[in-house]
Formats: structure tokens, sequence, C-alpha cells
């Protein structure tokens, strides 16, 4: 089993940037994809974006596509979100999870919640 724990969150501007991170331990090795979805109240959880662990491939949801990038360290085992030109629409828990090859996303971190004022 892989755990993840994200922090970074918090309260920021319209316009304004945030980074969140994502710490995975345990079973890293099983990793193929990490990815970071995100709840905004009353709605569904939504896909952000994606990478693959090893290669660094990445693909993102049209929704922030040009806004967010995602990254990783492999030697920190830490995944991050950067933000950029935030907008009030964006304010959501968000949730990093990671998966092994060919299965569904089935560890999850507790989320990290941002808010972003108009």
């Amino acid at each position: 089993q892989v755990q993840l724990v994200e922090s970074g969150g918090g309260l920021v501007q319209a316009g304004g940037s945030l980074r969140l991170s994502c710490a995975a331990s345990g079973r890293i090795f099983s990793v193929y994809e990490m990815a970071w979805f995100r709840q905004a109240p009353g709605k569904e959880r939504e896909f952000v974006g994606r990478i693959v662990w090893l290669s660094g491939k990445t693909s993102y949801a049209d929704s922030i596509k040009g806004r967010f990038t995602i990254s990783r360290d492999n030697n920190k085992n830490t995944m991050y979100l950067q933000m950029n030109s935030l907008k009030p629409e964006d304010t959501a828990v968000y949730y990093c999870a990671a998966q092994k090859g060919g299965a569904p996303f089935d560890s999850w971190g507790p989320g990290t919640q941002v808010t972003v004022s108009s």
C-alpha cells in the first residue's frame, strides 16, 4: 500500500499562485501513475492532471491546462501541483492519488483545501 499526504493549500486571491505537495511513502516502487483530483462543494470529484512516475509524462484536464503544472521529485517521493492564475472556481479540496499500472487509483491522500477569493 502507498500512503499519501497533501500539503500547501490555503487562501489566495484570484490571479495568485499556490504550490501543492503530495508526499508518498510505503510501496513507492509499485506506483505507475500519480494524479491530482479536486472536489468543490456540492460537486463531484474532478480530475485535474496526472504524471507517470518514472517518465514524468503529464496530462491535464482542459479546465486547468496552461495554468497548472504537475511535476515530481523521485528522490523525495513527492509530487507537486503548481497552480498559477488561480480563479475562484478553482476553490476545492485537492487530493492526490496513486495507481499501479492498469489499475484504478486506489491510494488517496486526505486532501488539502484551496480557497481562491475574488
